[in-house]
């Protein structure tokens, strides 16, 4: 089993910054993958920025340049460090995992979630 709690969620200004950490336990070592993803009102979840083992990493096009994900290996942290926000970005964000857990294969665990709102 793969545990995952985030924090650094709030209340922001528009153009202003938040920076997102998720922290995991358990079943480290199977993990493949691991990022973020927002809901909003009414709306589907979606991706937001992923990191690969390897360091390789992903964006979605509505927050490339603005948020950059990083990760911590020696914490079993990822951070998502939120730039230029805007009230667009108002949502529930969630951590995510993808570990591959034997006899099971890949499965996705997810933190509880985290509420990020912009003000304009």
């Amino acid at each position: 089993q793969v545990q995952l709690v985030e924090s650094g969620g709030g209340l922001v200004q528009a153009g202003g910054s938040l920076r997102l950490s998720c922290a995991a336990s358990g079943s480290i070592g199977s993990i493949n993958v691991m990022g973020w993803y927002c809901q909003a009102p009414g709306k589907q979840r979606e991706m937001v920025a992923a990191i690969t083992n390897a360091g390789v990493t992903n964006y979605a096009d509505f927050v490339a340049g603005r948020f950059t994900i990083s990760r911590d290996n020696a914490k079993n942290t990822v951070y998502l460090e939120m730039n230029s926000m805007n009230p667009e970005d108002t949502a529930l964000y969630y951590c995510n995992a993808n570990a591959k857990i034997m006899p099971w294969g890949p499965r996705d665990y997810w933190g509880q979630g985290t509420q990020v709102t912009v003000s304009s």
